[in-house]
């Protein structure tokens, strides 16, 4: 999970810098999307067995901000190798993987909220 989180960070920041001109610090929309990954990779079903977004059975971004992110890693995907290749290497054989089956609720356990943004924003 800290990989994958550095990963969609670098990717954020790479985008920001380069189209909206940002040094260091992320524009506002950029840091609301980098929020928004953050919060939804705390609450990913599958924690360490998480797979890469494209292979996930759970789609936890909401349209808005799925196409946003969608967005970065395009732009950004291609310049990953170049700047963070560990990272890029990593996110590719993750890539490869069967993704795993989605943890069932006991029963009695209440369901999780919609994926969504957090409550009270």
């Amino acid at each position: 999970m800290a990989r994958e989180r550095a990963t969609v960070a670098a990717m954020i920041r790479l985008a920001c810098s380069a189209r909206h001109g940002s040094r260091g610090e992320l524009c506002d929309k950029c840091q609301e999307l980098q929020d928004f990954a953050d919060f939804r990779l705390d609450r990913c079903p599958f924690q360490e067995k998480k797979p890469t977004c494209a292979n996930c059975l759970v789609h936890c971004y909401n349209p808005t901000m799925r196409e946003r992110i969608r967005e970065v890693m395009r732009f950004a995907g291609p310049r990953m190798l170049w700047r963070h290749p560990y990272l890029t290497v990593c996110h590719l054989l993750d890539g490869r993987q069967e993704p795993p089956e989605l943890p069932r609720r006991k029963k009695g356990t209440p369901s999780r909220p919609r994926a969504g943004r957090p409550s009270g924003e």
